[in-house]
């Protein structure tokens, strides 16, 4: 079945870096766009990043855009977020999602299977 585990989340400073692993199974991992989204204490579910099948687009929220970096290694069956200038309101839990196509989307309907998260805390 499929199986998503997140790892990599941990405490970081303001203006630190963290980045989280995601490692697959299950599927054919080189056929899907993956995602990461993340929830906040208190808030809902947000989307984040997303990177489709082959690697070759990515496409992220306003919010982390120059600071977070979407990526994958499908011999590895892995996809990475690298999580640069972190800022206390970007604590949260952060999940990786599988896509139900090649294609990376930027709504969170378009992923049908979710990890158990990882928890990402910045504070100094």
């Amino acid at each position: 079945q499929v199986q998503l585990v997140e790892s990599g989340g941990g405490l970081a400073q303001p203006g630190g870096s963290l980045r989280l692993s995601c490692a697959a199974s299950g599927f054919t991992f080189s056929s899907y766009a993956m995602s990461w989204a993340r929830q906040a204490p208190g808030k809902g579910l947000e989307w984040v990043s997303g990177i489709y099948s082959d690697g070759s687009d990515t496409y992220y929220v306003d919010s982390v855009k120059g600071r977070f970096t979407i990526s994958r290694d499908n011999a590895k069956n892995t996809v990475y977020l690298q999580m640069n200038s972190l800022k206390p309101e970007e604590t949260a839990l952060y999940y990786c999602a599988k896509g139900t196509g090649a294609i990376a989307r930027m709504y969170l309907s378009a992923y049908d299977y979710w990890g158990q998260g990882t928890q990402v805390t910045v504070s100094s």
